[in-house]
């Protein structure tokens, strides 16, 4: 197993139904059917920390930073819709909560036949 937190993600976000994965803003993202974003890495942005954004149903994100502001945060640019930032580069990276957060993110924006593919 890797090291590197972005190599541990990949597959997270691969696994899922028609996700494809390709650039953009220089970064790593994850798409449904190479259109909708739903897992972006980030490492560049505002404060040299590594992570990634994701959607998030509303008010997850806002709860998840409020209970502890250590792993999440409201990410630049996008948090004003709701979507979640989770840092990578803290101790104890739990990634089995990881996976769970970023099947929630697919599910919030695939198509309901993609979402239906999860539960069989």
């Amino acid at each position: 197993m890797t090291d590197d937190p972005i190599e541990r993600l990949r597959p997270l976000c691969l696994a899922l139904p028609e996700a494809t994965e390709r650039p953009s803003h220089g970064e790593p993202a994850w798409f449904v059917r190479d259109k909708k974003l739903f897992v972006m890495a980030a490492q560049h942005h505002h404060d040299d920390r590594l992570g990634f954004w994701c959607a998030a149903a509303p008010g997850e994100a806002a709860a998840l930073v409020a209970g502890d502001p250590r792993r999440f945060f409201i990410p630049p640019y996008v948090g004003h819709r709701g979507w979640l930032g989770v840092y990578l580069d803290v101790d104890g990276v739990d990634w089995d909560e990881i996976a769970e957060i970023v099947t929630d993110a697919y599910r919030h924006v695939a198509p309901k036949r993609l979402v239906a593919l999860l539960e069989d």
